[in-house]
């Protein structure tokens, strides 16, 4: 099983030379960090001054890392991997909203695809971000227990009704919905009440999942605390685990503020961190759901030995393993053609608005180490194989 991830043939059998080429070119340049700070400053005030420069992105990094600037424009990319085993998580990534009718643009949108998702077997998810669907100041306040002005509880309570609205939609159309995690200072305030939707959707099985950042060191506490709750009251856990985002702007606040960092202190203890809590769930597979979303090669192949301890199918339907969309092509395809359950988050919306998640990715590729240098040696490992050296 060891080198299951090396096959490039299988990993980018979707991809022309062309695409091949492409691919290689941008990850080269996101391995350049002061080329990534210089490349997204001119990218930003390019799109604020309204250059014409969205062609050109759209061309290189945005086709890359998204499936299109609406779900329909997503669908050749999601047939296209669903052909190859590999399922799609249609993921609306514009971000950075604060307005109510902005809020509710990104409600009806998240309906609208737990609708596409009912009629596609091919996408078995929905997901949404909280801050799509209320203010992060507002979801601070709350975690933190301060008292609410009327209007704020008015503000709220539409935020609790959104979160309903969705999760009763995924719930009647047997479509599960990944909830995606948030920074430490609002996240309470979305554990409560995404603790309060499987509560009450995820009576029979798991449809509401949601996300543990592994790179916080009271995550799986946290876990064991909603599993045994699960347990008295009778209902069902989905987690999506990841190791987690915000990691810089996690440390730079617990400093500022003088509080001790809910960061794991390194890396080796993140992924223990992650391993240890992969291992819990299938250990307890029979009352939750994982999505493992992971890049980390050691950490998927850890879930994979678990699975044959235990005698589970790869195909199991409680066990998923997820990427992001033009990363790690080598994990998804020979984990699909193995007959594992994979599904990649694919990113979507119009180009201007999708900036900010695609700068992450640039940012995030730079940071992680070896990340990019192992997509590299994938991509000139199937450039050699397809010349015949």
């Amino acid at each position: 099983m060891k080198n299951l991830f090396n096959n490039t043939q299988i990993a980018f059998s979707l991809k022309s030379d062309t695409e091949l080429d492409r691919a290689y070119f941008l990850f080269k340049l996101i391995d350049n960090q002061p080329l990534v700070r210089i490349g997204t400053a001119v990218t930003n005030f390019a799109i604020k001054a309204n250059l014409p420069v969205e062609g050109l992105i759209r061309a290189t990094v945005f086709d890359h890392f998204c499936g299109g600037v609406s779900e329909d424009d997503c669908i050749p990319v999601v047939d296209k991997m669903y052909a190859k085993g590999v399922s799609s998580v249609l993921d609306y990534s514009v971000e950075g909203k604060e307005e109510e009718e902005q809020f509710d643009a990104v409600l009806k949108k998240t309906l609208k695809l737990i609708d596409f998702a009912k009629e596609k077997k091919a996408i078995p998810f929905a997901v949404f971000k909280p801050s799509g669907f209320g203010r992060i100041d507002l979801y601070q306040a709350i975690g933190e227990g301060k008292k609410l002005t009327l209007a704020e509880t008015e503000e709220w309570n539409r935020v609790v009704a959104r979160f309903d609205k969705v999760c009763k939609a995924s719930h009647g159309n047997d479509i599960a919905l990944l909830i995606d995690s948030e920074e430490s200072w609002m996240q309470d305030a979305v554990d409560d009440l995404v603790e309060e939707m499987m509560r009450k959707y995820n009576k029979s099985k798991p449809i509401v999942f949601n996300t543990l950042q592994m790179y916080r060191w009271d995550r799986l506490d946290y876990l064991k605390k909603l599993h045994e709750k699960a347990k008295k009251e009778g209902f069902y856990i989905g987690m999506k685990l990841v190791r987690g985002a915000y990691m810089e702007k996690e440390n730079e606040r617990a400093q500022e503020m003088g509080y001790p960092t809910p960061i794991c202190s390194s890396k080796e203890a993140t992924d223990e961190n992650y391993d240890d809590t992969v291992r819990y769930m299938v250990d307890n597979i029979d009352s939750m759901s994982v999505f493992a979303g992971t890049h980390n090669e050691l950490s998927t192949y850890f879930l994979m030995n678990l699975m044959g301890e235990k005698g589970l199918k790869a195909n199991d339907s409680r066990i998923w393993f997820g990427q992001l969309y033009g990363m790690s092509d080598n994990i998804s395809f020979n984990l699909a053609a193995n007959g594992y359950n994979v599904a990649k988050y694919l990113p979507f919306g119009p180009v201007k608005d999708v900036m900010p998640y695609l700068i992450r990715r640039a940012e995030e590729n730079t940071s992680v180490a070896g990340q990019t240098s192992r997509e590299l040696k994938m991509i000139k490992a199937e450039r050699d194989r397809r010349k015949g050296k």
